[in-house]
């Protein structure tokens, strides 16, 4: 149990620069408490203890603001950077080393039975705010975008962004006939306002060419 513990503290240490010292991850640092705790609520769980697991849970949430329910399947090293409205929901299985970061997903979509949440494999990282919802798999190595949205597989060593997301780098390649990037993912919004006020100036010089005509007229008259 020891080591474990010694193995999980030296991967959070190596992930976050900003850590100094083993006891400020053990004490300060709500994702390495929201994932000791989820082991002890995982062990009853698999012991057919369902309400003390969940009340362990769900108590780790209100102290950590990290919700990961019992019945998932979470595998060494995990890091959840800052923590903060992460969810991770009853049939997610995370593979080792993963990262997560605040208010990440790994969620389902409602139609599904039985697995109804995402398998993320080994070294797996997930951007700030993003979804991952559904009972698929990201590959080992992979990268989800922040704020992405993810609704299908992702294969290993890809990155993916976007709403919904897509593959744009695979094996450190980007990919032919992607437009996207982690960082300048298109606006949905902005793209819309800039149809409207395209359409607005083409109304507005219609109707300046028709009040000239209509100004035309009245001076033929008089």
């Amino acid at each position: 149990m020891f080591d474990r513990l010694k193995e999980e503290i030296a991967s959070i240490k190596a992930r976050d620069p900003a850590v100094r010292s083993g006891l400020e991850v053990i004490f300060l640092y709500p994702s390495f408490k929201a994932v000791r705790s989820y082991r002890r609520a995982h062990w009853f769980y698999e012991h057919g203890h369902f309400f003390i697991a969940r009340f362990i849970s769900q108590r780790s949430r209100k102290k950590t603001g990290i919700e990961i329910h019992p019945g998932a399947k979470i595998g060494k090293g995990l890091f959840i950077d800052h923590g903060s409205g992460v969810v991770i929901g009853e049939t997610t299985e995370i593979g080792d080393y993963c990262t997560l970061y605040q208010n990440v997903t790994l969620g389902g979509t409602g139609k599904d039975t039985g697995k109804r949440h995402p398998t993320l494999g080994n070294n797996v990282l997930v951007g700030a705010g993003a979804r991952v919802l559904g009972p698929f798999k990201i590959g080992d190595n992979s990268k989800i975008a922040a704020n992405a949205v993810v609704l299908e597989e992702v294969p290993p060593n890809c990155t993916a962004v976007g709403v919904p997301a897509r593959v744009v780098k695979m094996n450190g390649i980007r990919v032919a006939n992607s437009d996207l990037d982690q960082i300048h993912i298109p606006d949905p919004v902005s793209e819309i306002m800039c149809k409207h006020l395209m359409y607005i100036e083409k109304l507005e010089k219609k109707v300046e060419e028709l009040q000239a005509e209509i100004d035309k007229l009245k001076n033929e008259k008089s």
